[in-house]
């Protein structure tokens, strides 16, 4: 019970902060939405990242991990907070040419992690970081999110943590009825 109060607080604060759009988007993974979710309006407010980080935290904190990693841009901040309450060191992973790339901070070896992402649609740039930093001899040991997007197919070594299951429909260019319609698309996300 104390869990859907939390969700339904999560879900108020991105209503209020205007997180979730409507309209015709080309999400990160390329797929089509006529729903976007642009947790940098949540997480522009201190108090609700905050709010969120320390929620994933005691979900992930059963996993001890080590340290927080996450894929910039959408993870950073979610991410950040997630590694403050469980009192972890936070890294980030960003592009470069591409591909994902630990650029700033030296590669870690034998610890324990988590990756923490902002939304998560297909899962693509959290199973990106995560292989990365599985590459240096380190286990993987959860994912977590603020919104799952993904109904169920996000495919990770291990189950999802996610504080909000959110379905919208999503579609390939090619089935994608706002395009049919001939509605303007915009493309919110990082790529």
């Amino acid at each position: 019970m104390q869990e859907e109060i939390k969700v339904t607080q999560l879900v108020s604060m991105m209503k209020e902060t205007g997180a979730l759009l409507e309209g015709h988007f080309r999400l990160t993974s390329g797929l089509h939405s006529g729903h976007y979710m642009q947790c940098a309006l949540l997480l522009s407010v201190p108090r609700y990242a905050e709010f969120a980080g320390g929620m994933l935290a005691e979900i992930l904190a059963p996993l001890n991990a080590e340290a927080v990693f996450a894929p910039a841009l959408g993870g950073v901040i979610i991410g950040h907070e997630v590694a403050r309450h469980l009192g972890l060191p936070f890294f980030f992973a960003e592009r470069e040419n591409g591909a994902m790339k630990l650029r700033r901070f030296p590669k870690p070896s034998g610890i324990r992690f988590l990756v923490i992402e902002d939304v998560i649609t297909t899962g693509g740039s959290a199973m990106e970081v995560g292989k990365l930093i599985s590459e240096t001899g380190s286990s993987w040991v959860g994912t977590g999110c603020i919104v799952d997007r993904s109904s169920g197919k996000a495919a990770f070594p291990h189950p999802l943590h996610s504080l909000w299951q959110a379905s919208f429909p999503n579609f390939t260019e090619e089935d994608c009825p706002l395009c049919r319609e001939g509605k303007p698309i915009e493309k919110p996300g990082s790529r």
